[in-house]
């Protein structure tokens, strides 16, 4: 989206745009972006020599200062949007929107069909705020009234506009020739297709911004970066983009751990040779003396529920650890749902494909009974007995799950012999602490006997990991 941007007068009022720029900040921090003083101020220089007459340039002047990588640049787009919005002339009616009714909408299919085949991206801004004006409205006050990017896009439909735009693009000149197949050109169209819905997304997203204030649009409704999305409510495409940021998660656990084993072991301090040593400094204990370490690593043991919404959470932990084995003397995994099998190998085999991970546990290992359902205190009970040489007093152990047993017996004697054999056992629940206990969860009852943590996204489970895990 090109143009000037809808803040011109800033450029003449310093305030003004000083005001946008720590807007736009504190939105980025709200969703755990790490900006400090210094990059703001980096910032407003970056504005200072750009200005505001090319608005992509503002962007990337901002993008440039404020950002520590590309996975953080879509959350920074849509926040950008509200704060620094297009200043755009829209060609619309008389009333201020795009005309209603059956008519409009083709006409309006129609001039969106022409600009998709064209790549005019001047004419996509008009054609989006047309849209959102004429078709996304809802309410009938001026307190409820709104604006709906999928009630727009579920009237327009431009994805049916594929074939039509397909075939003037074949009869326009310089489409022909072997190398422009037919699967280019759709993935091209489709392409074009949902950069126009972003449009409308972000036409949406700034009209309801002028109604309820930017600040509290740009922290409630643009979505954050993939690690800090709730593991419960995380779509596909969250988990696929999570399960790609395992191995740079993994090394960075990996350095923080290495460093944490080097102060490990220097050991403590030895009081009797330290007391000795002093002697020969008049009882001072300059040079004081450590009991160094045994260089051992210890055993990890993660047992995981697999089962419903709570699968993403497990197989992406799996998958962390699993990156992770390097740092310990032994790491197996079991999964269950209500029965529990061990799937060490599975986690070893399926880093190379992770997405298909969840499938093929389900379908290889062994994980229920006679019912689907999940069952902790059955789960429980079954590791404790079949898997009991697993555990040691060098076994530290994480149970993955949300402590909801379906009403059946949670087996609290089960989890009781596991915490007694390991060294350490600590719980991780996706789920938020306010729902611990209600309906069939169990949870207080579990967080009784072990270490209990809410763990609801990956930004939480890294910093859980890299603290927990032992040296």
């Amino acid at each position: 989206m090109s143009g000037s941007v809808d803040a011109a007068a800033a450029s003449a009022a310093p305030t003004a745009a000083a005001t946008r720029l720590t807007g736009l900040v504190a939105a980025l921090r709200a969703h755990g972006f790490g900006i400090g003083t210094g990059e703001t101020v980096d910032a407003g220089h970056a504005l200072e020599a750009v200005g505001f007459t090319d608005r992509e340039r503002v962007r990337e002047a901002l993008a440039a200062t404020l950002l520590h990588g590309e996975a953080q640049r879509p959350v920074f787009d849509r926040v950008f949007d509200l704060y620094f919005p297009l200043g755009h002339t829209r060609a619309l009616g008389a009333d201020g929107t795009a005309p209603a009714g059956p008519a409009g909408l083709a006409a309006l299919r129609d001039r969106l069909a022409e600009a998709l085949t064209t790549a005019d991206g001047a004419a996509l801004d008009r054609l989006a705020a047309e849209a959102v004006g004429g078709f996304g409205g809802y309410g009938s006050g001026p307190e409820s009234d709104g604006w709906s990017s999928y009630q727009t896009l579920s009237r327009l439909r431009p994805e049916t506009l594929l074939a039509r735009v397909r075939e003037r693009l074949r009869a326009a000149p310089g489409t022909e020739g072997p190398e422009f197949t037919e699967r280019l050109l759709d993935n091209e169209i489709r392409r074009r297709i949902e950069a126009f819905r972003e449009r409308v997304r972000t036409e949406a997203r700034r009209r309801v911004a002028e109604r309820q204030g930017r600040d509290r649009v740009a922290r409630r409704a643009v979505a954050g970066t993939a690690d800090t999305a709730d593991f419960l409510l995380a779509g596909r495409a969250q988990l696929d983009e999570l399960r790609r940021t395992v191995r740079p998660l993994a090394r960075k656990l990996a350095t923080r751990l290495a460093a944490r084993r080097r102060r490990a072991s220097r050991g403590e301090i030895d009081l009797r040779r330290t007391l000795r040593r002093s002697l020969s400094t008049g009882g001072v204990p300059v040079r004081p003396v450590l009991r160094r370490r045994p260089p051992r690593r210890p055993e990890l043991v993660l047992l995981c529920d697999v089962s419903g919404s709570v699968a993403g959470f497990a197989q992406f932990t799996m998958l962390l650890v699993q990156a992770l084995h390097d740092q310990f003397s032994r790491v197996r995994v079991f999964a269950f749902v209500n029965r529990v099998d061990e799937v060490t190998g599975l986690i070893a085999r399926g880093a190379a494909d992770p997405a298909g991970l969840g499938d093929r546990i389900l379908a290889e290992a062994e994980l229920t009974g006679w019912h689907g359902q999940s069952d902790y205190g059955t789960a429980l009970g079954e590791f404790a007995d079949r898997y009991a040489e697993a555990l040691s007093p060098r076994t530290v152990v994480f149970v993955l799950g949300d402590a909801r047993t379906n009403g059946s017996d949670p087996n609290l004697a089960a989890l009781k012999t596991i915490a007694d054999r390991a060294r350490r056992v600590h719980w991780l629940n996706p789920e938020q602490p306010s729902l611990w206990g209600t309906g069939d969860s169990v949870a207080p009852a579990y967080a009784d006997l072990v270490e209990m943590r809410p763990c609801r996204n990956a930004r939480q489970l890294g910093a859980l990991i890299g603290r927990l895990l032992p040296v």
